[in-house]
């Protein structure tokens, strides 16, 4: 169907989508969101929401300053999307603890803690006994553990649907509408949806791991890939934890309420879609072996998601060289949650012709190719 009154169409409706969406909205921008699932629905659901660049971003310095910047931004950000919605989000800065059970652990968190002190991040080093003084539920195989306040914890859900809520309160629309395809249409683009033909003079590619079938006549296909991720939700006593816990093959988020998300598994199974025995095993065993008192805990639930992984697991955020009007917002793999505030803010910028942010540099699709 046609839609003149949108000037903006986002193809996609989990965090980045509705944070974008948020965004635009708030700049006077008549914005449609296109998705075949409600907001949420897709790996936003199965999001842990850890908010860590420099646990997600050891070997990545623009992705920790990406991550670093972003997480400034996310109180006022949170103030912004509840203050429009009426939903409250639940949001935690009690830091990361990155433990250490081996002496190889031991090292790389020493050249952790260096590269944080040198990029002025405070870090603490906790030996065996400040470490379980500090998390006395930790395992008495935990040799240390690497202190971080900045990190935080969000959730991703709550979040996602205040801020489609809060699109909604200023004008934006939800379709729940597959897309097909996007082209050159005029002046304009057309997407084309299982319902007929949208038509508006920029569209927001922000479909997760989906973004790589929609690519338009004439690009390339942005080279994100589906990595499905498995999240588990247990409840245990309140205060068994204090701080995310992270272990090379686990990590652990506590909430007030004794909620404990469990992730996340990283398998690449293309587009299947779904829970498995081994991945609910595996990540309960390593669970309960940093955490031994998690084995009292009751099983919540499972839940699954697809990350849209990228080749160097930075994002896809700028203008598409093949086609005017086109902006990717995609490939966020494990931080979407964390990039969310940022990407916003940049897509609303380039909507409204901004180009100098030098996050752009980093993160240009230009990277892969012609896109």
């Amino acid at each position: 169907m046609s839609s003149p009154e949108a000037d903006v169409l986002v193809i996609g409706a989990g965090v980045i989508g509705c944070t974008i969406a948020f965004e635009l909205s708030s700049a006077g921008r008549r914005v449609r969101v296109l998705d075949g699932r409600s907001p949420g629905g897709g790996a936003s659901q199965a999001s842990a929401g850890v908010l860590a660049p420099y646990v997600e971003g050891h070997d990545s310095r623009p992705l920790r300053d990406l991550g670093r910047r972003s997480l400034a931004l996310y109180e006022s950000f949170l103030a912004r999307v509840v203050a429009a919605s009426g939903v409250e989000v639940a949001f935690r800065q009690a830091g990361t603890i990155e433990t250490a059970t081996s002496d190889a652990d031991v090292a790389r968190l020493a050249r952790s803690k260096a590269t944080a002190d040198a990029e002025g991040v405070a870090a603490g080093w906790l030996d065996a006994s400040a470490v379980r003084d500090a998390e006395p539920a930790l395992g008495s195989h935990v040799a240390g553990g690497l202190h971080i306040g900045l990190h935080a914890a969000v959730d991703v859900p709550a979040l996602t649907r205040a801020a489609a809520l809060a699109a909604a309160a200023q004008g934006a629309e939800f379709r729940l509408a597959p897309v097909h395809g996007i082209a050159a249409d005029g002046a304009g683009l057309a997407v084309t949806t299982a319902d007929g033909v949208e038509r508006a003079a920029c569209v927001v590619l922000a479909a997760g791991a989906w973004s790589a079938g929609l690519a338009p006549a004439g690009a390339e296909p942005v080279p994100v890939r589906p990595v499905r991720g498995q999240l588990l939700r247990l409840i245990a006593a309140p205060g068994t934890m204090h701080r995310i816990l992270w272990a090379p093959d686990v990590y652990l988020v506590p909430w007030a309420d004794g909620t404990v998300f469990v992730g996340a598994t990283s398998e690449d199974v293309g587009f299947e879609e779904r829970t498995t025995a081994a991945g609910v095993a595996g990540l309960l065993a390593r669970a309960t072996a940093l955490v031994p008192g998690l084995a009292a805990a009751t099983f919540g639930e499972a839940r699954v998601g697809l990350r849209p992984g990228s080749p160097d697991e930075l994002p896809f955020v700028g203008a598409s060289a093949a086609l005017p009007g086109l902006v990717y917002a995609c490939g966020h793999y494990r931080n979407g949650a964390l990039l969310a505030p940022l990407t916003a803010s940049l897509v609303a910028g380039l909507v409204a012709g901004t180009t100098d942010d030098p996050a752009l540099a980093a993160l240009a699709p230009s990277r892969a190719g012609r896109l």
